[in-house]
């Protein structure tokens, strides 16, 4: 009798856990489904990058698009609020030239100034060039070799890394901290090769950030094909010089805003599982990729909710960050705040990858919550299969989200295929066309399959 019951107990719970999971495949299915067919996504993304443009911190753009974010946001959300913070107001100017300049010809060069460079005056720069693959490099050459002279950052991303965002990581250093590193050794300026593993005229812009104690130097990206030439024309003639002209400013930091909306739990209204992108942008292009399909995938998660008629248990929090780029200050923010009230955050998503083909998730953590959240959402792996998800791994969740990290906040990052993201990374060419509209969809039905499962299972999982 024993052996039956025992027997019958097997039975009954391995058909609860088949029913359970015919279910959540049956929900999955809806939520492409619905993604696919009837997704607001794609045309919000068409209105935050025509509609609004360019959303650099502290411009019209990004003032424009909290207005949008909050309208959007409130006809779908229970409850959308402004939190208020200081973002940087650095300003291009209308002046950026560049050309090399021979004892035959002029060549001019496509450039983009790197976000807080100074000016370089009216007059602009002319100075010999030297040219470096690392930064170790500047301290090696010293000053009898650079003062006076414009440093050249010429290491390209590493083409044979699969993964490219290894391969940015891998040479982004020279963009962040050139020119802080050159500056004490007298250089005039800084020249950095753009962050792209493509041969074009498109200069990369990105932040790069000064010492607080030295002196500041413009600091300028240059396209790949711009860096190969002037690569070679130093190698035949090395006392050529470069002449630069800029007319950007740091102006005072201005008052802007995060954008939160939230559809309240039914069951755990105070624990929060948050999804998030940054609606601020570069002002080369229109923000597409980056980050405006994670800015609209998110509220698309809040959207599919309400279309499907999903009722969360746990609060599905969204949060559109503001001053990733050049800050991260809306994210220090939130953070500081979340830290203040004591808000309990049962996990936190950001897509901020781009609006490719979706592969997976990345999962980080403090201590190794990263990696009991990686064996905890495993179980998941066969529902997310037939729509070619399979990556899952521990890695970087991102950069708005990762300051929650020290409240023990389980981390996610959404990972799409990543092979294309650099060719329109903080460029002109990153617009509303750039994107394709299925795999935007699928990115938005992806990351809202992740967060019904999480928020219809649970998510308990604390760093030892």
């Amino acid at each position: 009798m024993k052996s039956l019951i025992t027997t019958l107990l097997i039975l009954c719970t391995v058909s609860i856990q088949l029913s359970a999971q015919t279910e959540d495949e049956q929900m999955l299915r809806k939520i492409f489904d619905e993604a696919l067919t009837n997704s607001k996504c794609y045309s919000n993304l068409r209105s935050l990058c025509k509609d609004v443009g360019p959303r650099l911190s502290g411009s019209e753009g990004a003032d424009k698009a909290v207005v949008w974010g909050e309208k959007v946001l409130r006809d779908i959300a229970d409850t959308v609020w402004l939190q208020d913070v200081m973002v940087p107001h650095w300003v291009r100017g209308e002046k950026e030239t560049c050309a090399l300049i021979t004892e035959d010809e002029t060549i001019p060069l496509a450039i983009s100034a790197l976000g807080s460079s100074i000016g370089t005056g009216e007059a602009g720069i002319t100075a010999e060039v030297v040219e470096v693959f690392s930064l170790d490099q500047i301290e090696k050459l010293g000053e009898e070799n650079l003062k006076g002279k414009i440093v050249f950052f010429n290491r390209p991303m590493e083409a044979r890394l699969i993964n490219t965002f290894d391969a940015y990581s891998g040479c982004v250093d020279q963009r962040s901290s050139g020119a802080r590193t050159a500056a004490p050794f007298g250089a005039l300026a800084v020249l950095v090769r753009s962050m792209n593993l493509r041969d074009d005229n498109l200069p990369h812009t990105g932040v790069q950030r000064y010492g607080d104690d030295t002196k500041k130097i413009p600091a300028v990206a240059i396209s790949t094909n711009g860096a190969k030439q002037l690569s070679r024309s130093l190698r035949n003639d090395p006392n050529l010089k470069v002449y630069i002209n800029l007319s950007c400013k740091n102006n005072p930091d201005k008052l802007s805003y995060n954008v939160v909306a939230d559809i309240i739990g039914s069951d755990y209204p105070d624990e929060i599982i948050l999804v998030s992108g940054h609606l601020d942008s570069w002002d080369l292009g229109e923000g597409a990729h980056d980050d405006g399909a994670g800015t609209v995938h998110s509220i698309e998660v809040l959207s599919l909710m309400r279309q499907l008629d999903i009722r969360p248990k746990h609060t599905i929090r969204c949060v559109l960050y503001m001053n990733e780029e050049n800050g991260p200050n809306g994210a220090k923010k939130y953070a500081a705040e979340s830290k203040e009230k004591g808000w309990k955050h049962a996990a936190a998503l950001e897509s901020d990858r781009g609006g490719f083909s979706p592969r997976g998730f990345s999962f980080d953590g403090a201590g190794d919550i990263n990696k009991k959240l990686l064996k905890y959402v495993e179980q998941w792996e066969e529902l997310f299969a037939p729509y070619g998800v399979h990556q899952f791994d521990i890695g970087f969740g991102g950069v708005d989200i990762g300051l929650l990290k020290d409240q023990n906040v389980p981390l996610i990052g959404f990972v799409p295929d990543s092979q294309r993201y650099f060719d329109f990374h903080h460029a002109k060419n990153d617009v509303f066309e750039a994107v394709n509209k299925r795999e935007l969809e699928l990115g938005a039905a992806t990351i809202t399959s992740l967060i019904y499962l999480l928020d219809k299972y649970g998510v308990k999982i604390e760093a030892n």
